[in-house]
């Protein structure tokens, strides 16, 4: 086994005995710097940005060494001279820094919940998610799940991703959006839906086993798929999950949402007016580059039963501009500028597209 691999087993033992966070496995996606715990039963996943540690959640740990890992990791990065941004910190470390005037929350938005137990009462109740399932599957649309090892030697899974790649607003993002998950598939599910035999979408649904929940982080489907493909492959997995020891379900974070209150802050602050307008800005101008609202709505309509506000936490007295420019950096892999500069070339192509095409 090389380094590499090693390094990632040790890591994915530790994730399958102790995540809790939504996003705890993702940390074996590529990408991801792996820190451990001096004493081996406690790793941190990161992407450095500049001088900042962008982490990923939390310390993946038993419940009771979280503080201690917390100054171990800090202290390392100290030692570094590197900050720390603990990004969809969760309730564990709001609690642990609810308190302390040294480090700052920003909110990120809210994931919803369900327990998948439930889930055939609640589309029980809603007639219109019933009609779109009923939409797909009248246009020839069925769901599979297809094992790992099929699903990672497919080339029809890839080009499905590839396809839905393309028509995104954004050269592809990373860190906790990772789109190539297909190459980490050990402990995750697949379902697949297909037409006639031609794969038209897929779903990945990754374990968050501290938690005994789901995270379905992933639905790529191709431009051709018919209208109630994705919700269809849902209500598959969410069937599927209810019937299994680990029945709660995860859809994500939904970036800026405002479905979970966030005022006041965990520490008992407001957040400052600048940083409360520029959030609104980006939501509201933001579509050009991601649809905030619609992600949002998307969600939404599949009638959680809570939603669980999410929150960096800053070891700086006050969230900055630097921080918001490390977030970006971490999901971009590149300056925000270049970016955001790559997004609009590719918007102004895909509009001489269309209008070449009229």
């Amino acid at each position: 086994m090389s380094g590499d691999a090693a390094t990632r087993e040790r890591a994915r033992a530790l994730v399958l005995a102790h995540g809790w966070n939504a996003m705890a496995y993702q940390l074996l996606n590529p990408g991801f710097t792996r820190w451990f715990a001096r004493e081996g039963d406690a790793l941190v996943g990161y992407v450095p940005w500049g001088r900042t540690r962008v982490v990923a959640g939390a310390p993946v740990c038993d419940g009771g060494r979280v503080a201690d890992v917390v100054r171990a990791f800090a202290a390392d990065a100290r030692a570094h001279r590197e900050r720390v941004l603990w990004f969809g910190a969760g309730a564990r470390l709001e609690a642990l820094h609810a308190g302390d005037p040294s480090h700052a929350f920003l909110p990120l938005g809210a994931q919803p919940w369900w327990d998948a137990r439930d889930w055939p009462a609640t589309v029980g109740g809603r007639p219109r998610l019933r009609a779109q399932f009923a939409r797909a599957r009248n246009k020839g649309v069925a769901v599979a799940e297809w094992p790992a090892a099929r699903a990672h030697e497919s080339p029809a899974l890839r080009a499905v991703l590839d396809a839905w790649l393309a028509t995104r607003g954004l050269p592809s993002l990373h860190f906790l959006v990772e789109p190539d998950t297909l190459g980490t598939l050990d402990d995750r599910r697949v379902f697949v839906a297909a037409r006639d035999g031609a794969v038209l979408a897929f779903l990945v649904a990754t374990p968050i086993p501290a938690r005994r929940a789901w995270l379905i982080e992933q639905w790529p489907r191709r431009p051709e798929a018919p209208n109630g493909t994705v919700d269809l492959l849902i209500d598959a997995a969410m069937r599927a999950l209810g019937a299994t020891a680990a029945p709660h379900v995860t859809l994500g974070l939904a970036p800026l949402s405002v479905r979970a209150p966030v005022a006041p802050l965990p520490d008992g602050r407001t957040l400052a007016p600048w940083l409360r307008l520029a959030l609104r800005w980006g939501r509201a101008h933001g579509t050009r580059f991601f649809d905030f609202d619609g992600l949002d709505a998307f969600k939404a309509k599949f009638a959680p039963a809570h939603w669980e506000p999410l929150f960096a936490i800053v070891d700086a007295p006050r969230v900055g501009v630097r921080h918001l420019w490390a977030i970006a950096g971490a999901f971009g892999r590149r300056s925000p500028l270049a970016l955001g500069a790559l997004g609009l070339a590719r918007a102004a192509r895909a509009e001489l597209a269309r209008l070449g095409a009229r």
